[in-house]
């Protein structure tokens, strides 16, 4: 499994981003700009919420483990494994969606005036927060699961005598 890549990520951001200003200023020369949920930043903060809690359980769980504490439950490797996939792809999803959140945002920022708009601006600016939360909390789980490398076996072939 690759890791996370802050490049791609950053890539995702600003084509959604570059796409979803040009579609925004299309859509409302034509006519009305869709509207950004208020759902929007409350269910990226949820997903944050629940990589983190993630991270830290598993974490603890290792710790408990490392120290030999009696009665520490192991980390299952493929529930750790699924952890990580999920974080991986709710970040990919994260930085899309805040690419396009933040897209509307700044093309929402010349109108700030009328205050539909502004708190529509705000909507889409908490969206991009929350995009980069799930993003951080993403990386941390996949930190927090990663396996020691192998010093011996870099690039998994077998050494040679």
């Amino acid at each position: 499994m690759r890791e996370l890549r802050i490049r791609t990520l950053a890539a995702v951001f600003v084509v959604a981003g570059v796409l979803s200003w040009a579609g925004a200023r299309l859509w409302s020369s034509v006519g009305t700009l869709p509207r950004v949920p208020l759902a929007a930043p409350i269910v990226l903060a949820l997903i944050a919420v629940v990589l983190l809690a993630t991270a830290l359980s598993i974490r603890a769980r290792l710790k408990a483990q490392r120290e030999r504490r009696p009665g520490a439950k192991g980390v299952d490797p493929l529930m750790a494994a699924r952890a990580v996939v999920f974080g991986q792809a709710s970040a990919l999803v994260a930085s899309l969606v805040a690419g396009m959140y933040g897209g509307t945002g700044v093309f929402l920022l010349e109108s700030l005036d009328l205050p539909t708009r502004r708190d529509q601006a705000i909507y889409a600016g908490f969206s991009v927060l929350g995009g980069i939360a799930v993003i951080a909390a993403a990386f941390f789980l996949e930190r927090v699961c990663k396996l020691p490398d192998d010093e011996d076996h870099n690039d998994g072939t077998a050494p040679v005598s």
